[in-house]
């Protein structure tokens, strides 16, 4: 089969489904409706927890990103309705802002979803895109499949769904509204091996384009991993020399249609990228360490924890975090899918054979990309380079995640399982042992790797001082307000009450701090250095989340009252509060007490207005000495 053609319609072997008149029959468009709802269903098993009470529940093993994202969905608001750069913000890290272009920015979610956000809420929004990320990535994978590569709706379904929850994406769905829109690889590949159609360069380039503009809107590091391994795919392909002379001749249309789509994403995406790599507040690399952010050669064999394999203890801990698990697929799918591919091989044609080949070399670059500079095996870092030592001085790779890569990985394995499982249904592998022992292996291969819901835990609730709008009387137009302790990936309150009062419109505050990537310090030095999380700490903010986090109360002198002053003049502080509660991540407990009296110490008696304590800055007076 050829690469740009479509799943073959007829075969020595027996079809699969009937022949029909033309157009789309009605049983093809019941096998969509089913594909769709099936999915919808997993996915909000997966996020009930989120469903079950939006607005005060929070997934407890990544608080801080999903305050993230929340905060991006109320800013989504406050640029339609106030004409507000998409890219940069002063509204986070006062007074310096934010390079929203260097973030995950998911512009083209926060514009879509404007209308839910100032109805339900950004806390609605979030949960709303994440269902959908989850349940259109396997309906996207399942189209893709069903026209490029198998007949059957069921092999199919089964490998669509693979793909759309298998254990990296579900590790990702704590938080990441970009990694989770797995459905951008398969419209961006779909659109890709339309390229060489006769006669339509034009129309398939804009397409093209127009899908990367708003693929890099969404999930810029996920596109730019599958422009890679479409690279990969495509030219390992047009090598093998059953194809080569079809390569050869459909190379100058290809060639046109990339050029238009280059112009097209060029145009969309000038300014955006000129703010990501060189606009105020940019950084270089990553602001997270390539070493640590590695694939463990002994995850491949294991599983995730929230699987029906860790029910049965077979998941370990060998990720960065519970959010990087972004293999574990187990030992019993790594051998079902090197039997099939053997079995494949053997039983392809020439041109089936370059397909596969392809295939299988983009599974094995990504594979090894995933384990980072050095080989690490049960967590223990071997002195064995790898490649991408080499390529993480390379720009775009110096800012990826090695262990990220891993999820190529995982359109690899659902091609191979959509090809077997076709060939299973479709019995061209006869009845027999053979049948029967890949049955089963397809069935207890997939069975562990089924997902379990996220976990979630109660967070604080907007207090009424955000809700109401009370906060007006204590901040002018422009100023500056921090719940306490500041607003941190640690200690996210703070950004998201501001996403909430963003998304119900009207006038604004600012906040010092906030969770974020920007540069180490400011100036040209801080854009040649490394990124970091989160604001370069003052004295101040450290001084109440070192309170929250560690019940450390230290006795303030004057001096540290001086330093407050001068870092409460950076930010432009007008007032501070403390709300009745503080949520932590990973069910931990901040210290509220502790915050307070370091408050109350550092600032004397607050007001007590609409459940939270409030304190005014009077800039560079308060705090006063004692």
């Amino acid at each position: 089969m050829s690469v740009a053609a479509p799943a073959p319609a007829a075969s020595a072997d027996p079809p699969s489904e009937p022949a029909s008149a033309p157009g789309t029959p009605p049983r093809v468009w019941r096998a969509h409706l089913i594909m769709a709802l099936v999915a919808l269903a997993l996915a909000g098993y997966v996020t009930n927890g989120l469903w079950a009470d939006p607005y005060t529940h929070v997934l407890s093993d990544n608080v801080g990103d999903q305050a993230f994202f929340e905060w991006l969905m109320g800013y989504g608001y406050y640029t339609v309705t106030h004409g507000a750069d998409p890219f940069f913000t002063d509204l986070l890290n006062a007074p310096l802002g934010v390079n929203l272009a260097a973030n995950t920015s998911i512009t083209v979610y926060t514009v879509l979803m404007t209308p839910l956000t100032h109805l339900a809420g950004p806390q609605v929004s979030f949960v709303t895109v994440l269902t959908l990320n989850l349940a259109g990535s396997a309906f996207a994978w399942y189209l893709f499949l069903r026209r490029w590569l198998v007949r059957n709706a069921g092999a199919a379904a089964v490998a669509g769904l693979f793909c759309g929850f298998a254990p990296g994406f579900i590790s990702h769905a704590n938080g990441h509204l970009n990694w989770t829109a797995g459905w951008v690889a398969p419209v961006v590949l779909w659109q890709v091996l339309k390229l060489r159609e006769p006669g339509r360069w034009l129309r398939n380039g804009i397409v093209l384009g127009l899908l990367l503009a708003m693929g890099f809107s969404i999930a810029a590091e996920g596109l730019f991993y599958t422009a890679l391994a479409s690279g990969v795919f495509l030219g390992v392909w047009s090598l093998g020399k059953a194809v080569r002379d079809e390569a050869r001749a459909a190379m100058p249309t290809v060639a046109r249609a990339l050029g238009v789509a280059a112009v097209v994403a060029g145009v969309l995406l000038g300014y955006p990228l000129y703010m990501h790599f060189a606009g105020p507040q940019t950084f270089s690399g990553t602001g997270f360490n390539q070493r640590f952010f590695v694939e463990d050669l002994a995850s491949y064999l294991s599983y995730p924890t929230r699987s029906v394999g860790a029910l049965f203890g077979l998941h370990s801990d060998l990720a960065p975090n519970r959010t990087e698990e972004t293999s574990f697929f187990g030992i019993p799918m790594l051998l079902l899918i090197v039997v099939s591919f053997v079995l494949l091989w053997r039983r392809a044609d020439p041109g089936r054979r370059a397909t596969l080949r392809a295939v299988g070399v983009v599974g094995l670059v990504f594979v090894v990309l995933s384990w980072g500079p050095r080989l690490l095996i049960n967590k223990h870092e071997y002195d064995i380079p790898m490649p991408y030592a080499v390529l993480a001085y390379f720009p775009l790779f110096d800012a990826a995640l090695p262990v990220r890569f891993a999820l190529v990985a995982v359109g690899v394995i659902g091609i191979l399982l959509a090809l077997i499982v076709d060939q299973l249904i479709s019995r061209r592998i006869p009845l027999g042992g053979l049948h029967a022992g890949l049955s089963a292996a397809v069935v207890v291969s997939l069975l562990p790797l089924i997902p379990l819901p996220l976990v979630t835990q109660h967070r604080a609730a907007e207090p009424a001082f955000i809700a109401n709008g009370t906060w007006k009387n204590y901040v002018p137009e422009g100023g500056t307000l921090s719940a306490l302790p500041m607003a941190m990936n640690v200690s996210a309150d703070g950004q998201r009450w501001q996403a909430y009062t963003m998304a119900r419109g009207g006038r604004q505050f600012r906040i010092p701090d906030g969770y974020f990537l920007g540069p180490q310090t400011t100036g040209e030095l801080g854009r040649k250095q490394i990124g970091r999380i989160g604001a370069p700490p003052l004295a101040t903010d450290w001084l109440f989340l070192r309170a929250a986090w560690y019940g450390y109360v230290t006795q303030l002198s004057n001096a540290d009252r001086a330093q407050a002053r001068s870092d409460f003049a950076y930010w432009g502080l007008d007032a501070v509060f403390l709300p009745p509660e503080i949520t932590g991540s990973d069910h931990q407990t901040l210290d509220r007490g502790a915050v307070e009296t370091t408050a109350r110490d550092l600032l004397g008696e607050p007001e007590q207005v609409d459940g939270v304590l409030v304190w005014r800055i009077r800039r560079g007076v308060d705090p006063v000495d004692r």
